[in-house]
């Protein structure tokens, strides 16, 4: 999931100042999770909002923020208030304020949030980060455990020298990753695994901007 956190809102009300009416999308996913942008934190900023002298048209919590297509759908029986409305805020993560960009091409669309990175939830509103969406993945050689994300040098190849009771010299609160890896290789028999160099990276993978099509190809037409 998309790791996310509120904008200061000075800040958001500085940026906004020049607008008076507004209607705000949220995310059912991802930012409900982080308390930013769910059902009370769409009634939150519109109580704000209100209070400093702002209109807010509606509030629309979306099923996926980031799905271009079905949040247009959705956001269909809305049609009156965002007539009424001069800006669209979304309290979601970036994809979910860009996904609205191209539902109001002509109307300025604001963040409520900071995207922070891609993590698991350990406990309610506690994430971790596991994963830096390298575009090539080597868990099947770590134990499932990432030492591109979880060691803060990125090693491929570890632990370096700098390990010091099984944590990391950058951070003694950090338990060392290759460490882990270890351990855990351990446990499932497969110790093996750490003889085994891995390779360099292929970064240009990671390369940004991405696009993907997940459809299957079509087989071209037979001919005679």
């Amino acid at each position: 999931m998309i790791i996310s956190k509120k904008i200061d809102r000075k800040k958001l009300l500085e940026t906004i100042k020049d607008y008076n009416s507004f209607f705000l999308v949220g995310c059912s996913e991802c930012a409900s999770l982080c308390g930013t942008g769910g059902e009370p934190e769409l009634e939150e900023l519109k109580k704000e909002l209100e209070a400093a002298g702002k209109k807010v048209t509606g509030t629309f919590r979306a099923k996926t923020g980031c799905q271009v297509l079905g949040t247009k759908v959705e956001l269909k029986p809305f049609k009156d208030e965002l007539a009424d409305t001069q800006v669209v805020i979304v309290m979601s993560c970036g994809a979910g304020t860009q996904a609205m960009v191209e539902a109001f091409p002509d109307k300025p669309v604001y963040p409520s949030n900071d995207s922070l990175f891609l993590g698991n939830m350990t406990r309610f509103q506690m994430f971790d980060e596991r994963c830096s969406l390298c575009g090539e993945c080597i868990l099947e050689q770590t134990g499932g455990i990432c030492p591109v994300t979880n060691c803060p040098k990125g090693l491929l190849n570890g632990p370096c020298g700098g390990t010091s009771n099984g944590n990391c010299e950058v951070s003694p609160d950090i338990r060392c990753a290759w460490v882990r890896i270890y351990d855990r290789l351990e446990k499932i028999n497969r110790l093996d695994d750490m003889k085994k160099v891995i390779k360099a990276k292929d970064w240009s993978k990671s390369q940004s901007p991405q696009v993907l099509s997940a459809r299957p190809k079509k087989e071209g037409k037979k001919t005679k």
